[in-house]
């Protein structure tokens, strides 16, 4: 046995890696005992005692066992091979235990499909334009040197392209039309099928299990891959990807290595040669864009490690080549590939948006230059009925909707950093910042509306009770990132009170970010298992950290010692929160070092010079009004039973938050606000059903008067489906 070779014989301590390149030409007179049993090339570097292979794999490389005779290969006409010759596709599709495998590391050497249009059989690639395995595709823009006038009057052909030379042009509907350009000897193509096999080698033989896995738990939630395709290509060979994705999915599928019977006793394979490849890689795909690098690009964004704004940069400018930033909904293209297009638009754009926020840079999406349409249900091509039973997978429908949600979130966010955060923004606030909060809310009004639509029109299964067992469930990080909306709203309304005059107000103001600071530690604190291992967002770790920042803010802020102390004592509790939840998301750990960092270390420099008071916040007796708050120190003042937020048995409640205004605080806030419904004017056309209705502008619900919605899904029969609420 292989393990009794390796207990006598003493080996290399020291792990190695496949080379990139795949050019090591000096070798033994002979394979090695292992090489041959994997039926692998034995390549040994010049210099080297032990061969590539059993140094990565840190065993023994002996020549004790006799070579076999040779034996003419033989392909039977059904296509399988010879098992004493090599190992035939592994498809996906049936279970069995790893031990079936013969060799622990062997892998697959079938040489990847030239062409997907010359493919024998059913295929849902033959007619791809963004995933071709020969030829990359880029968007031919109004201002580029192919004149639209011309195009328009070109002949194209029954497939509808123009050989040019060795490109083709080829056009996916009357207006829009692509370059095909060949990959063959664009940067670094020659070493593609070198990379993927190093990076298969590093997992294999557990390349099927890791899939699996990901399909599990990370796709339902950020279903940017089309399962199909992926399992179509990867039954053939791994040779069919790029080699940044098939990296990224093994990468992503690791985190739970210990949610597979296979691989949970097993020992995982090196991350840090996954993710050296997937980085190297990935650098190359500028020069042939395709849609398998956008994937691969987003996937390695969502480690916890991974958010890159350089990285998000570059994606956008690859999903323009795609054009990705148009409306696909009628181009002659597979209808699978065009809801595939939609769902990596809309992954993209959140992306931009909520890195954006992360970073505290220019988005780089823009309203002009976006014509992408909502996804819709069609455009999502599994359903319950493809969901994995086994315990620990993550609900494919509940994915769906999630996704469609964070996709409106991300609307309303859009808004937030127009109005708020870009430069001529921040600019007109420091030129109005004489007239104190009142400019500000004024702005923030229409937005805090949709913000309130939002949350109490969420659909019941993304509400964080409704968990079911043995599922994971990532409804948490559609919460959080709403959570991370509010107070980037609430902070610039901190801010605007800096030069306000008004005590009543600022009281209003600031009570009502109190009352939502408890509301979204009580919401960290109330986190299950279920939601604390699942699949978490790449802006997770600001959300998480951004509550500090807040705090931090409010602290600041504050007017006495009492009440800053309070806010300190605040900031402590919430890093303890994270610091025990971390133990059932690692992920968390990064969010604890941000708050320390930008938060923690900063307020313990800054010297409290402010007076003592009475120790709590002074509130007028208009502030008194809101329905459901509670004091700083914790003691309920008023608080309706029905309104409560409640913790018990590991589960909460999440009602929206319980500060409500009355009509008179309102008018303090607005005053020229009017009942009227024909004296409200928005910047968006919201649809209004009742006559008359009342603003609460820090997402009260329940209050004396109801605030019309205008519901419009990201998914449905169709795009332009609206569901009102009642």
């Amino acid at each position: 046995m292989e393990s009794s070779a390796q207990a006598s014989t003493p080996h290399s301590s020291v792990a190695g890696s496949i080379n990139g390149a795949g050019h090591v030409r000096t070798r033994p007179p002979r394979p090695c005992d292992a090489c041959r049993r994997r039926k692998s090339r034995c390549e040994l570097v010049e210099g080297e005692k032990e061969c590539v292979l059993c140094k990565f794999h840190r065993q023994s490389c002996l020549f004790q066992e006799e070579p076999q005779p040779r034996k003419k290969r033989k392909t039977s006409n059904t296509g399988e091979d010879n098992d004493q010759n090599r190992q035939p596709p592994l498809p996906l599709e049936q279970d069995g235990p790893l031990e079936e495998t013969e060799g622990r590391a062997l892998i697959r050497q079938h040489q990847p499909i030239d062409d997907y249009a010359n493919l024998k059989g059913p295929s849902l690639l033959k007619k791809t334009l963004g995933l071709q395995s020969h030829r990359h595709s880029r968007f031919v823009g109004s201002t580029s040197v192919f004149e639209q006038s011309l195009l328009a009057r070109a002949s194209f052909n029954e497939k509808d392209e123009i050989p040019l030379g060795p490109s083709v042009l080829r056009k996916v509907d009357e207006r829009n039309s692509f370059v095909l350009l060949p990959d063959l000897g664009t940067q670094n193509r020659d070493e593609e099928i070198a990379d993927l096999d190093a990076v298969e080698t590093i997992v294999a033989p557990h390349g099927k299990a890791l899939i699996h896995l990901y399909f599990r738990i990370v796709h339902p939630s950020f279903p940017i891959l089309h399962k199909k395709v992926y399992l179509e290509k990867y039954k053939r060979t791994h040779r069919e990807f790029s080699p940044p994705l098939l990296a990224a999915v093994y990468i992503l599928a690791l985190n739970w290595w210990s949610y597979s019977a296979d691989l949970a006793l097993l020992p995982k394979p090196d991350v840090v040669s996954l993710e050296r490849l997937a980085a190297k890689t990935l650098s190359y795909v500028a020069v042939r864009p395709k849609l398998s690098h956008i994937q691969a690009g987003l996937l390695l964004l969502q480690r916890p490690e991974g958010d890159s704004w350089a990285l998000t940069t570059k994606l956008v400018g690859l999903g323009q080549d795609l054009g990705l930033h148009l409306d696909c909904s009628r181009w002659r293209i597979p209808s699978w590939e065009r809801g595939l297009r939609k769902r990596l638009a809309w992954a993209l754009f959140m992306q931009d948006k909520w890195g954006s926020l992360v970073h505290g840079r220019p988005s780089h999406i823009t309203p002009a230059d976006w014509m992408v349409r909502p996804v819709t249900e069609h455009d999502f091509p599994e359903r319950a009925a493809d969901e994995d039973e086994e315990e620990g997978s993550a609900e494919v429908e509940k994915g769906r909707i999630l996704f469609c949600e964070m996709i409106r979130l991300t609307e309303i966010l859009t808004s937030i950093l127009t109005e708020f955060y870009t430069l001529r923004a921040e600019d007109d606030f420091r030129q109005h910042a004489h007239e104190g909060g009142r400019w500000v809310l004024e702005k923030a009004k229409p937005i805090q509306i949709r913000l309130k639509d939002w949350f109490t029109q969420l659909p019941d299964c993304l509400k964080m009770e409704n968990v079911k067992m043995r599922k994971l469930n990532s409804a948490g990080y559609l919460h959080l990132a709403y959570y991370a909306a509010e107070i980037t709203l609430h902070r610039q309304i901190l801010r605007s009170l800096a030069e306000e005059t008004d005590g009543g107000l600022i009281n209003i103001c600031r009570s009502a970010a109190q009352t939502r600071l408890k509301t979204v530690t009580d919401f960290v604190r109330s986190l299950r298992p279920e939601h604390l291992q699942s699949f978490w967002y790449s802006a997770s770790k600001y959300c998480f950290a951004v509550v500090g920042t807040f705090i931090g803010l409010l602290w600041i802020t504050a007017t006495t010692k009492e009440e800053a102390k309070g806010y300190k004592d605040k900031l402590e509790e919430y890093r303890w929160t994270l610091r025990l939840s971390s133990k059932s998301a690692e992920f968390l750990d990064r969010a604890i070092s941000m708050l320390t960092t930008s938060t923690g270390l900063l307020v313990k420099a800054i010297p409290d010079n402010r007076p003592s008071g009475n120790g709590s916040i002074t509130v007028s007796p208009m502030v008194e009004q809101f329905n459901g708050l509670k004091g700083f120190d914790g003691e309920d003042e008023r608080v309706p039973e029905e309104e409560e937020w409640t913790a018990s048995g590991g589960e909460v409640s999440l009602g929206a938050s319980p500060t409500q205004f009355s009509e008179e605080a309102l008018e303090m806030l607005w005053p020229d606000f009017s009942m009227d419904r024909q004296a409200y004017a928005m910047s968006e056309e919201i649809p209004v059903q009742q006559s008359g209705f009342s603003l609460q502008p820090f997402l009260g619900v329940d209050g004396d008067f109801d605030v019309p919605t205008a519901y419009q899904p990201h998914y449905g029969v169709s795009s332009t489906t609206h569901r009102n609420g009642s």
